[in-house]
């Protein structure tokens, strides 16, 4: 097993911690819109997957133009700088999964063991399962500490589990 950084092992630890991302699509105009989502994380595919609506204007966007970008990040902590923050902002296409599909199948298993409460909703006709397939990120994990983190080492963090 290859010895991680300790970035890296801050990074599996957020996006493995956390349970919210904002995401940001681009509608027809080229307009941005950052929205709220709940994501879980496939670590059978390495990848992110998010549960949305039809209805919803991020997911008619996705759908026409799956580049998307999410921002995780780690709480406010009262009395610390929030300026310092770890966080990272991911680069990602969005694809949406054909229910029934293999990838949809382990998607749909991540997010209901994250999110068991979210079952109801899966069998809502106009909710799909989206994977997002992390092309890059931006991980900054403090002053002075900010990276770029390639595809492959993206698809390492997200195989494998928090420790």
């Amino acid at each position: 097993m290859p010895h991680d950084s300790r970035l890296t092992r801050e990074l599996r630890v957020l996006l493995h911690t956390q349970r919210v991302a904002a995401l940001g699509t681009l509608n027809e105009n080229g307009m941005p819109l950052v929205s709220m989502v709940p994501y879980a994380i496939a670590t059978s595919l390495g990848c992110l997957t998010i549960h949305v609506s039809g209805l919803a204007a991020h997911t008619r966007n996705l759908q026409t133009r799956p580049a998307v970008s999410l921002l995780v990040m780690r709480p406010e902590v009262p009395g610390e700088p929030v300026h310092a923050l770890p966080r990272v902002t991911l680069e990602a296409r969005a694809e949406v999964l054909v229910p029934q599909d293999a990838i949809w199948t382990d998607c749909r298993a991540a997010y209901l063991e994250r999110f068991p409460e979210a079952e109801p909703m899966t069998r809502l006709g106009d909710f799909m399962f989206v994977a997002m397939h992390v092309t890059s990120a931006r991980q900054v994990a403090g002053f002075g500490a900010a990276r770029s983190v390639d595809a492959r080492e993206m698809q390492h963090v997200l195989t494998s589990a928090a420790a």
